[in-house]
This record gives structure tokens, sequence and C-alpha cells, in this order.
């Protein structure tokens, strides 16, 4: 589809995955594709996460290029448009492997200190634009990712780990977000949410809405959602997602 066959072209709407398009690290439901295929005869349509591809396959589908106009992955330092690749970065290429290797070390210390009551594997996630941290491990089961949420409420795992780093880390000019339920993404700063924004500059689109549910200082969302060019929706749950979209677009059908 063109831009040019929906109702309003000059108008993008962006979504984040976990929490706002889908239950996190579940899939999509047909309903709520269902209605982004209202949506998109009406605007352009596009998701932004700090995921790689291949996780936003596993939740939105191996054919999500065929339901969104734009997919960002890696905050858009992956990024596609209308099917096609667009220009991409790299976290280690800015850093250096010595600088790396010394913040990964660090991490691994850290969290071998840490006195949690479940660890599992997969601590520290590479991705083409940042690391993920988890303190748990992205291997827990379902069950621990809840368990885990409620710990870190209680007391402050993640956020006390990135004052850690901040701390041992002023120089690398980095910036540290709490995402999801069990970890939080490490990436030069500037390379948040709001990096895909370069990718739609010279669209010309008048308005461009953001739906995201961790809009809160510190939240992987929070920048996106209070860039100046945006239109913000904070949202609790995919249904909240899909309640305001009805709401905004398809009230008049």
């Amino acid at each position: 589809m063109a831009f040019t066959d929906r109702t309003h072209p000059d108008t993008l709407v962006l979504f984040d995955v976990d929490g706002t398009l889908t239950p996190a690290r579940k899939e999509i439901t047909p309903e709520m594709l269902d209605i982004l295929k209202q949506v998109r005869k009406e605007v352009v349509v596009g998701f932004v996460g700090g995921s790689d591809f291949a996780k936003q396959e596993e939740q939105l589908g191996k054919d999500l290029l065929q339901h969104f106009d734009y997919a960002f992955s890696e905050n858009g330092l992956t990024a596609y448009r209308l099917s096609k690749p667009l220009n991409s970065q790299s976290f280690l290429g800015y850093i250096g492997e010595e600088k790396y290797t010394k913040l990964v070390n660090f991490i691994l210390r850290y969290i071998a200190d840490l006195d949690i009551p479940k660890k599992r594997g997969t601590f520290v996630e590479f991705r083409k634009g940042m690391i993920n941290v988890s303190p748990i491990g992205r291997n827990c089961s379902y069950e621990e990712r809840l368990e885990f949420q409620d710990y870190d409420l209680q007391h402050n795992i993640r956020p006390d780990f990135i004052a850690a780093l901040k701390k041992e880390f002023p120089h690398l000019d980095l910036t540290y977000s709490i995402g999801g339920q069990i970890s939080f993404d490490v990436f030069p700063s500037g390379w948040d949410k709001t990096y895909c924004l370069r990718h739609i500059q010279n669209d010309g689109f008048k308005s461009i809405h953001f739906f995201g549910d961790k809009t809160h200082v510190g939240g992987n969302d929070y920048e996106i959602y209070n860039h100046h060019s945006i239109i913000g929706h904070s949202v609790k749950s995919p249904d909240d997602t899909i309640r305001i979209l009805k709401e905004l677009f398809l009230t008049k059908q």
C-alpha cells in the first residue's frame, strides 16, 4: 500500500510493542491485527521497539512487514520502510571493543554479587544497537518473569543497577532505559526510540502519534512520548491501545 492510498496520508501512528501491541513477550492477537488493518486504511502505521527483528517477528508474526509501513527494530537502528531496509548502525562500532568489554565485565560482576531469589541465563544480550541487561536472566520462565517484576518494584533492583553503572561509566555517554518486566537497555545517548524519527523526517508527516506503556521517567518510551514532534498516548495494555485507536481513527466508519 502506498501512503497516498490512506485517508490521511500525512498522519503517522507509531507503536511500542511490549505492553502496547502485545502483552509482554506474547504474540499479537487477531483482534489487534484486525484493528491495525482498519487503522492502516486511514493513516500510516509503524512500530518501534528495543528488541531485535527476530524477537519482533516472534511477537508480531513472520509477515510483520506486510502489516506495518515502518518497522523499527532496536529503536530504529535496524529499519524498514514499505518492506525495504534502511541504513543501520552498530553499538559496538560506536563504543569500541575495549570499552565494551570493560562495561560487560562490570555488569557480570555486579550480577554475580546481586542477592536476588532466582537467577537463570542470558544476563547480557548483545544486540546490534544496544545491550540488554537482565538481572534474573532472559531465560527465565513467564512465571519467574512476573515474580521478578514484583520483586524489582519492591527492591529497586534495576534502578540501583543503573545508578551503579552511571557512577562507574560517566565518560561513555550512555543511556540506560528500563523496559518490559525483567531488563533494561544500554545504548549511546540519543539512540533511544527518538532515533527512529530520523528515518521519517523526509516523508512530510504533519501529525505523528506514538502509543507506549513505559512513558514515565526512566521508561524506554519516555523520550519519544515527550518529543516535541509527537502526540503521545500512554497506555496500560493492548486493550487500552485498541480503545484509543477506535476513538481517534475509527469512530466515523
